[in-house]
């Protein structure tokens, strides 16, 4: 696939599925907004992207925090003038019973693999609406959705919350413009 001249927004680009993702689109052509919390790594992917003669930006972002996301997407607009793709990768999860996973250890997955993908989409929504480009956003399931199994709870809850959210968002933008 040629992807040359779109933007693409990543969560979680600084390793594993969201690294990988980043560089093949980089080598479709894309302008690759990389995102994660790890700094080393995501300038790491940056480098390695560039250094192949890709175009590419990593924003440090915690995906948990409204206002990290909304700076994220400006910078994306501000050095590309629009995002076509956002793929919502970021995810954790905690492998504890659920008698041991404490509250913040729920909160924490939840927000980073469910509330990071309200929030990207949100705020990527705005910017392709406002661009008048359109887009595609893509959520990062799991198959734990609808398979779980021991000491995955808050990580089946969080990915089936994305099935449900990726299920009921793209409802409410179609039938608000």
């Amino acid at each position: 696939m040629n992807f040359k001249g779109q933007v693409v927004v990543i969560t979680g680009a600084g390793n594993g599925i969201g690294k990988e993702l980043a560089k093949v689109y980089a080598e479709q052509g894309a302008m690759v907004v990389l995102s994660d919390i790890d700094e080393a790594a995501g300038n790491r992917v940056a480098d390695e992207i560039r250094a192949k003669k890709g175009q590419s930006i990593f924003v440090q972002t915690d995906v948990r925090k409204e206002e990290d996301v909304v700076r994220l997407m400006g910078a994306a607009n501000d050095t590309y003038g629009k995002i076509d793709i956002l793929i919502n990768n970021a995810g954790i999860s905690k492998r504890k019973s659920p008698y041991e996973l404490t509250i913040e250890e729920w909160d924490d997955v939840l927000s980073t693999n469910l509330l990071s993908v309200f929030l990207c989409s949100r705020e990527t929504a705005k910017y392709m609406k406002r661009n008048g480009n359109g887009g595609a956003i893509v959520n990062l399931a799991s198959t734990r959705a609808l398979m779980s199994e021991p000491n995955s709870e808050a990580y089946a809850a969080s990915k089936g919350g994305i099935v449900a959210l990726t299920h009921a968002l793209p409802c409410h933008l179609v039938m608000t413009e």
